[in-house]
């Protein structure tokens, strides 16, 4: 296979450059946070579809959101294989809304919206291609795909120095893998050598931006619809913004072509931009159930950190938490909250000795 990252080399500055071990746990400890980062964003455009009004938007932000939390568990994998310890339980993964993507391009914020036009916008710059030629970067990277390019070159610099065996040294026993993610045909691998770390690389980026050939898909069927091929996520932000689906033979440049679906901007709960505890008083009903959505939600982070760190059998409670988090936040998004606004989730972070 042809990864993408053999196809940006020229011209590589050397702050790009990920030359030790050391650095390499480093930047997959930061890839661990950035697909993290991408989470919240998703459940709150997510929780806020009114499924009955919208239930093409509900199919395609609830896949991107299944794989996105997929990514999370390769990094994790990629992490564990090369003797790192991932971390999801800090107050650094939850460092309030609007945010900027860890160690990404400064220009790009990252809101807590509903769905709706600003949501499909910030999406769409989030996911982007990397451009054709652009360069590996390891930090301050503008599209995540050259974030990646960086770690897999990085891979490929330290495995010829340190030799396979010696770099892939981690407990095979920390992997997590799992068959029971609904709504996507999204896999989750085992990282034990190189050849399955560039496996787990090019899942994460195929599936963002579509293959390294330019391609508005990622290479997998698409569960919902089979007789399709599985868009990845840029495309079907595009379609969602467009109202429209791709079909065979479509590109990047000619868009979607095929049949047409409808987008309901009003079906969507209007919560209140990017809602903080400090909002409402203590007493506050909405702050309440705010806190107590918080709660539930570093629970999870608990779970998954614990999964991560040698109790893989956790994952699938973990996941499955999601359907509290769930009933919360849209029981948040029926709360009047001024101006015709709903309240909405925080995603604040709770020390673990004050969670309930």
């Amino acid at each position: 296979m042809k990864y993408a990252a053999q196809q940006r080399t020229s011209g590589v500055p050397p702050s790009a450059r990920i030359e030790t071990l050391e650095s390499l746990r480093e930047h997959l400890q930061w890839a661990i946070e950035l697909e993290h980062a991408t989470l919240p964003p998703y459940l709150c455009a997510l929780y806020s579809l009114d499924p009955k009004r919208n239930a093409d938007a509900v199919q395609v932000v609830s896949s991107v959101f299944v794989e996105e939390m997929i990514h999370l568990a390769l990094a994790a994998n990629l992490l564990n294989a090369i003797g790192g310890k991932p971390c999801l339980d800090k107050p650094e993964m939850l460092p309030g809304y609007p945010q900027r993507l860890p160690h990404g391009d400064r220009s790009l914020e990252i809101s807590l919206v509903p769905f709706g036009p600003e949501a499909l916008e910030m999406f769409l710059r989030l996911e982007q291609p990397a451009p054709c030629g652009a360069p590996p970067e390891g930090d301050d990277y503008e599209t995540i795909g050259q974030f990646y390019d960086a770690i897999e070159q990085g891979l490929h610099r330290i495995c010829a120095r340190l030799g396979e065996q010696e770099l892939f040294s981690g407990d095979p026993a920390r992997q997590v893998t799992a068959d029971h993610f609904s709504h996507t045909a999204g896999r989750l691998p085992q990282v034990e050598n190189l050849d399955t770390a560039l496996v787990a690389l090019t899942e994460i980026v195929e599936q963002g931006e579509g293959t390294p050939r330019g391609e508005v898909w990622d290479g997998d069927q698409d569960i919902f619809h089979p007789d399709r091929d599985e868009v990845a996520h840029y495309y079907r932000f595009v379609e969602l913004k467009l109202g429209r689906r791709h079909r065979c033979g479509d590109t990047p440049k000619s868009g979607p072509t095929g049949e047409a679906f409808p987008v309901d901007y009003g079906g969507a709960h209007p919560m209140r931009r990017n809602p903080r505890l400090a909002d409402h008083p203590l007493d506050s009903p909405i702050r309440i159930a705010q806190a107590e959505f918080n709660d539930t939600y570093c629970a999870l982070l608990q779970s998954l950190d614990q999964a991560f760190n040698g109790s893989p059998q956790l994952l699938g409670a973990a996941v499955g938490s999601m359907y509290q988090l769930r009933a919360q936040a849209v029981s948040l998004m029926e709360m009047p909250d001024g101006d015709g606004r709903t309240a909405g989730p925080t995603f604040e972070y709770v020390e673990p000795g004050l969670r309930r």
